[in-house]
């Protein structure tokens, strides 16, 4: 069996790892230590769940011999429906080792930078922006992440023309990379005197957070600029030099940062959104080097591909990738959104398997 010679050299992968994280040496290198621990996590996974595949195969082979040993009816009745028992569950298990089979991506334990810009719809198309920001973070708060801001552009009605921001914690990356991409809204917005539904968009991008080792930046590709922070109000705001424009020059990518006070810590946080948007190009320079290969059918990241409606007259979201509807908006803008996350996970890895 294919499937199982695999596993089996899951399992003996999984004894070498755990050698290795006890060795003294490994742990004297943090970064290989590091490494390893993430692949013993996973091999952990892939080999107690071949465990209990092993273990139900083993009670169906007694329940058959059982069955065909036993001679008090009733008894051999209660062992046939035990074996029907058993051969259900045996499935989704094989199931489930077959996806986790497929080779993870370095990127999925990684933290993300978000970005979320208003698009059509003006006021309204802002307002949704900042009730999409609001529902990443009550996600983010379930989970125990962290979330800090990096930069904002916030209109009079208290909505996001644009805001950034990071969330940092255990395989982030893995939850949020099939976020990417158009967002649009039906309702009547509060901004509506007449009561008409209107159609408003905003645009998600996610970029995994780069490290300095991921990407080499040289100092002379840089041009920084300081000016005044611009705003509704509020200390420091046009009133000292604290804002900082980043240009790198070779890409002729710019990033602002004036949310905070101070001008290092504008620098620092631009630093970093820059960063991991050219880890993000990067990566859409060598998936178009791979564009002949078959994509995703959740998607690419594109954020110009329109990727959900969330419909509030009717009560429902929509993601237009793996055709899923759900009717409960309000628990999902809640921040409830793993029953959509899992399913677009598992869409993208049985497509990986095929």
């Amino acid at each position: 069996m294919k499937l199982d010679n695999k596993l089996q050299e899951k399992v003996k992968r999984f004894n070498e790892v755990e050698k290795l994280v006890a060795d003294p040496d490994i742990l004297s290198d943090q970064k290989k230590y590091k490494e390893l621990m993430v692949e013993y996590s996973h091999l952990s996974e892939i080999v107690a769940a071949y465990k209990k595949y092993n273990d139900i195969e083993k009670s169906i082979s007694d329940a058959k011999e059982m069955i065909e040993l036993e001679e008090d009816p009733d008894m051999k009745e209660m062992a046939k429906e035990e074996l029907k028992d058993l051969e259900d569950s045996l499935e989704p298990l094989q199931t489930e080792l077959q996806l986790l089979l497929v080779p993870k991506d370095p990127l999925d334990g990684k933290n993300i930078i978000m970005e979320i810009r208003a698009g059509t719809g003006g006021d309204e198309a802002a307002l949704f922006a900042a009730d999409l920001y609001r529902m990443y973070v009550r996600y983010a708060e379930q989970k125990n992440w962290k979330v800090e801001i990096m930069s904002s552009n916030e209109n009079e009605l208290g909505g996001f023309k644009e805001v950034i921001f990071s969330i940092s914690g255990k395989n982030v990356y893995a939850n949020f990379r099939y976020e990417s991409g158009g967002h649009r809204v039906q309702r009547i917005p509060i901004t509506e005197s007449n009561g008409r539904i209107q159609t408003s968009a905003a645009t998600v991008a996610v970029l995994p957070e780069a490290e300095e080792t991921d990407i080499e930046i040289k100092p002379n590709d840089l041009k920084i600029d300081v000016f005044r922070s611009q705003g509704c109000g509020g200390q420091s705001v046009n009133t000292t030099d604290s804002a900082v424009r980043i240009t790198h020059l070779p890409t002729g990518t710019v990033v602002t940062c004036q949310d905070e006070k101070s001008q290092l810590k504008n620098k620092n946080k631009a630093m970093t959104v820059l960063r991991s948007r050219l880890l993000e190009a990067e990566l859409e320079r060598v998936h178009s080097e791979r564009s002949e290969e078959r994509k995703i059918q959740v998607g690419s990241g594109d954020r110009s591909q329109r990727v959900r409606t969330y419909n509030f007259p009717q009560g429902r979201v929509t993601d237009h990738r793996i055709n899923l509807t759900l009717y409960k908006l309000d628990s999902f803008m809640q921040g409830n959104m793993d029953e959509m996350f899992q399913a677009l996970k598992l869409s993208a890895q049985e497509d990986a398997l095929n």
